[in-house]
């Protein structure tokens, strides 16, 4: 089974997290000091990683570009932070997905079996890259990067993916039940507002390639990207 690392400076809930997880035999490894996160996680050598935000010295958010610059495997943040700036912050510093204390163990494991499936499992990526183009917009879906031109912009793995399916369903809808299905395949554990900040951040990495408000909200149904960046100024 996949080693875990769990990176939370409560004891008690870092214990508790470990013990459930051992009980559906992973394997989970508790950070002990907080100054030196990317040396374990090196030694470690984990498939994904649970990340408190309120840590000694700094905080998660700084240890999650750190791990960004030499790894991929899913992090999911744990924190009692529940606002949507805080699951903003999570997603455009790396994370992959946002879980709020008090949370149930069940949700925290359907969450990571979730999340292991995307990242190794039955629905990881396999074979030759692919590469979605529409209208001079270039996603590597692979790589998580969409470029413009010369200009190219870093994603999450679950922007790279939310951005495939509009791209290819482009300049229909895309319903909000298909992208909850492609990217979280255990709905019932999706918070509503997780769909909500990832397409906020799709946004934001398209207006660093100049393309301004192609992605429209079809009210009931879904999201539609509209072409129409070439009349962008």
């Amino acid at each position: 089974m996949a080693k875990i690392l769990i990176i939370e400076d409560d004891p008690k809930i870092a214990r508790l997290l470990q013990n459930h997880l051992e009980k559906y035999g992973y394997e989970a490894v508790i950070a002990e000091q907080f100054d030196a996160i990317v040396d374990l996680f090196k030694k470690v050598q984990p498939e994904l990683v649970l990340l408190d935000i309120n840590l000694p010295s700094f905080d998660g958010y700084y240890w999650c570009r750190q791990i960004r610059k030499i790894s991929t495997c899913p992090i999911l943040f744990i924190s009692a932070r529940s606002g949507e700036m805080d699951q903003v912050m999570a997603l455009e510093n790396g994370g992959d997905d946002f879980i709020t204390k008090p949370f149930h163990y069940e949700v925290v494991m359907a969450k990571i079996r979730s999340s292991l499936r995307r990242a190794y499992g039955e629905y990881a990526p396999k074979g030759k890259e692919r590469i979605v183009k529409l209208e001079g917009l270039i996603l590597y879906v692979e790589r998580m990067e969409i470029a413009k031109g010369e200009v190219v912009a870093s994603l999450t793995k679950k922007e790279a993916i939310l951005l495939e399916m509009l791209m290819k369903r482009s300049p229909h809808v895309a319903s909000r039940e298909a992208i909850l299905e492609k990217l979280w395949d255990d709905q019932t554990f999706v918070d509503e507002n997780t769909l909500n900040v990832n397409v906020t951040r799709i946004r934001k990495k398209l207006q660093e390639l100049g393309i301004y408000n192609a992605i429209e909200t079809v009210r009931g149904a879904g999201y539609r990207l509209i072409p129409n960046w070439e009349r962008s100024t």
